[in-house]
């Protein structure tokens, strides 16, 4: 019996001719995309990556002397994953760099639909100032500007003030939701006294006519001392986890949620002795070595890393640390959208 048209197969020259005929429409046929767009687990576009502090830092100095603060408004390196340079992304959906302020400079206040956060390398006497508040920074601070606040910094001291930039700008940009401006002036007009927002949110009390609207945290500076504290006490009273060690969250104090709506930021410690099991997640993480030195095995590549490096785990890349001696870790990731939309998954013990 012969076989039925529908049956017959066609030839590779007839569904060419169909695809080009499909495109002239602006159509495309999905069973050839599909495998590429429903994959079975996360492929991420950025690859494990690490950024040594030792290396980049005169680099960045030689940026001081090259251009002024005023003509670059911000002058950053842009840490750039290797697989994809030239986009300014450190994973597929976080923006970093490390931003210099040398003394006496200004960084003109302006504003942006991105939300940031500086993670504080060196400072003595450096401050950025957030929608009216200034905060003087030190070595592992983590500060928060909020979208859409103005901000500026500055750097009064005698050395160079050097921190870390993290931004939500590649998921801003993908949703073509990109604004920004200039203040009018150079530095914003400081409308409230330093401290400020920690005094009146940082102490498990709010005020009583506070509406919470914002999704970010209204405390803006987030203290090393205070984290570092905290971290001692978790290992003192245990239990240490297999894969994180001593690990906690930075929150919102008003809801409990993320101290930011789009970027999640954690700090870890590492007690000496630990040797951490594989885990995983899909929320691409970048790294910052803040104290001690020791490797991670990202991907089944081994990262060695020391005081102020930065490195990056892609989505679903399993991941173990091992400290040479007590180690501690800044992280930032987008855990918040993620878990937003009911996507987040993770993986421990691997």
């Amino acid at each position: 019996m012969a076989s039925s048209t529908r049956d017959a197969q066609p030839a590779a020259a007839d569904r060419t001719e169909y695809y080009v005929r499909l495109n002239r429409y602006g159509a495309a046929p999905l069973w050839e995309a599909l495998k590429g767009l429903v994959t079975p687990q996360p492929q991420p576009s950025c690859v494990p990556a690490i950024w040594r502090y030792a290396e980049l830092r005169p680099l960045l100095l030689e940026a001081g002397d090259l251009i002024s603060a005023h003509e670059a408004e911000r002058r950053v390196l842009v840490l750039e994953n290797p697989a994809i340079p030239g986009m300014s992304k450190a994973t597929d959906s976080l923006y970093a760099g490390l931003q210099l302020v040398l003394p006496g400079e200004i960084a003109a206040s302006h504003r942006h639909t991105a939300s940031a956060l500086r993670f504080v390398i060196e400072s003595e006497g450096g401050y950025t100032a957030v929608d009216g508040e200034r905060t003087t920074m030190h070595r592992g601070d983590f500060v928060i500007t909020p979208r859409w606040t103005y901000h500026d910094h500055g750097n009064p001291g005698n050395s160079p003030v050097i921190w870390m930039d993290i931004l939500d700008i590649p998921l801003v940009n993908f949703l073509c939701a990109s604004f920004a401006e200039r203040h009018e002036s150079e530095t914003q007009p400081l409308t409230r006294p330093e401290g400020d927002s920690f005094r009146r949110y940082g102490h498990n009390l709010l005020p009583v006519d506070y509406d919470g609207a914002s999704l970010n945290s209204p405390v803006f500076n987030y203290p090393w001392a205070r984290t570092r504290e905290m971290l001692a006490g978790l290992e003192r009273n245990g239990p240490v986890h297999a894969c994180h060690g001593f690990k906690a969250r930075f929150t919102n104090p008003a809801t409990g949620g993320y101290a930011m709506a789009t970027i999640g930021t954690f700090a870890q410690l590492l007690p000496r002795g630990f040797d951490g099991q594989t885990y995983r997640s899909t929320d691409s993480t970048i790294f910052c070595v803040v104290e001690g030195t020791g490797e991670s095995c990202v991907g089944g590549q081994t990262l060695r890393w020391a005081p102020n490096d930065i490195f990056v785990v892609p989505s679903w890349t399993p991941v173990s640390h091992k400290p040479d001696a007590d180690a501690v870790l800044f992280s930032a990731s987008d855990r918040p959208v993620q878990q937003a939309f009911g996507l987040w998954r993770e993986k421990p013990g691997e």
